[in-house]
């Protein structure tokens, strides 16, 4: 069975997580390079997740004439 796919706030949880279990240094030099490599994957995916959102935006800010209409984002 394929693993549910984790939203970008669970990855950036999990990653808080292992970031702070490798700066205690207490894990093995094993289980230091698991959460490493788990912690790149969980990165990448976070990018990748908020470049899509980035091009929804774009996407769904387009003018009349196709062409994308910059907008400061509101905070």
């Amino acid at each position: 069975m394929a693993a549910k796919k984790k939203t970008f706030e669970e990855s950036m949880l999990r990653l808080e997580e292992i970031v702070a279990r490798l700066e205690k240094g207490e894990a093995t030099l094993e289980e230091s390079m698991k959460l490493f490599e788990e912690g790149t994957k969980l990165s990448a995916a976070c990018a990748a997740q908020l470049d899509a959102a980035e091009q929804k935006v774009w996407k769904l800010t387009k003018g009349p004439d196709g062409a994308p209409v910059a907008q400061r984002m509101e905070e």
